[in-house]
């Protein structure tokens, strides 16, 4: 997919996804958005996030509930979360996995990995010690 050029509901879009490492949906996306760029629709933010996507400057997160998105694309893990459903950045290298996975199976060709991990984010894990 060719590269499209920077419009300013695209640099907003951007804008907001590194203004924030808590994975937002779109809706979430196109109310902030709105704020910078009044007249942005949100089907405009659904094609721009898509598009962003393909490109690979924006990560699409697929958590069992509405699809989150990440500006931040170099390869780490996440953590969602079973209780309230945040999606939170691991602090863990995953390169080795990529070189491991290739070594250990010749002929196939990886292009990325993606590491998903289920439990409870921290706040949610303090309310259960609390509890």
């Amino acid at each position: 997919m060719p590269i499209r050029r920077m419009t300013r509901q695209r640099r907003a879009v951007m804008d907001v996804l590194k203004s924030t490492r808590r994975h937002p949906d779109a809706a979430w996306i196109y109310r902030e958005v709105k704020k910078k760029v009044p007249s942005i629709s949100l089907g405009t933010v659904y094609r721009t996030l898509d598009a962003l996507v393909k490109e690979g400057k924006v990560l699409a997160l697929h958590t069992g509930g509405a699809t989150r998105y990440d500006a931040f694309t170099h390869p780490h893990p996440h953590l969602v979360c079973t209780a309230c459903g945040a999606v939170v950045d691991l602090e863990l290298e995953l390169p080795h996995l990529l070189e491991e996975a290739q070594a250990q199976n010749p002929g196939v060709r990886i292009n990325g990995v993606r590491v998903t991990f289920e439990g409870l984010c921290a706040d949610c894990a303090a309310k259960a010690l609390d509890g």
